[in-house]
């Protein structure tokens, strides 16, 4: 921050060492200072309208400058510089490339190994059901191991046991990153085979019933009842044992 000191000041007028005296006025964000010299009346009082955020401020007298000094930390005022913090345009979905119509909106840029077909990797999810309110079916949050600790969903990338929304979604994110994907029905659940599965029989039902709901299939409800969300959070990447 920045202060100013405005007070008597002499120059050189005409040879002669004169006092000027000076003000300052504040109008909003606007300092006018205005120099007279009372020796020579050609020294005109002269009115300048300077910006507070201008770390100068000079007025000419005669064949002499009179210089305000600034003082940083102490005075009687101070000002302020804001700075307005630039907004980020809001992530947006986009296809994945060579996904079949995987959308990604992703919440957190990872910052580790990007992993390839054949690692085996770890993930947390939650999976929800584009239909039904956008039920939650599973989460690996809800898998408890012995300790009751939340136990990762840990497959080889590229599995074909594993859903194709959950390949393509995994096969371009590095370790830390979350994503948000909208899989398909193309994409999704082929078969009662593929995970991931919820643990619990009735969830297990439940989907199922809804995906694979053949009078409502034959109604043209399919990408209704298939569309899958899923949130994923890439833990760890492990490359294969050679």
């Amino acid at each position: 921050m920045a202060m100013l000191s405005l007070g008597a000041a002499s120059s050189l007028c005409n040879g002669v060492l004169v006092s000027c005296s000076r003000t300052a006025r504040s109008r909003s964000s606007i300092v006018t200072y205005s120099p007279t010299c009372s020796v020579n009346p050609e020294c005109q009082e002269l009115s300048e309208p300077v910006s507070r955020r201008s770390v100068l401020l000079r007025a000419g007298c005669g064949a002499g400058i009179v210089t305000v000094s600034l003082v940083s930390g102490a005075g009687i005022g101070e000002c302020a510089a804001k700075k307005e913090k630039v907004r980020e345009p809001p992530p947006k979905f986009y296809e994945l490339e060579g996904s079949s119509g995987v959308k990604a909106l992703d919440i957190r840029q990872g910052m580790g190994a990007m992993p390839e077909d054949g690692d085996q990797v770890e993930v947390h999810y939650y999976g929800r059901l584009g239909a039904k309110q956008g039920w939650r079916f599973d989460s690996t949050y809800d898998h408890k191991d012995f300790f009751g600790n939340p136990e990762p969903y840990v497959f080889i990338l590229g599995d074909k046991n594993v859903i194709s929304g959950i390949n393509s979604a995994v096969r371009s994110m590095k370790e830390g990153g979350v994503r948000r994907v909208v899989i398909p029905p193309s994409q999704g659940y082929q078969n009662t085979n593929q995970g991931p599965i919820p643990p619990d029989y009735f969830d297990r039902q439940r989907l199922y019933t809804t995906i694979f709901n053949q009078t409502r299939l034959a109604n043209g409800e399919g990408d209704t009842l298939g569309t899958l969300i899923f949130d994923i959070e890439l833990l760890k990447v492990r490359k294969p044992q050679s």
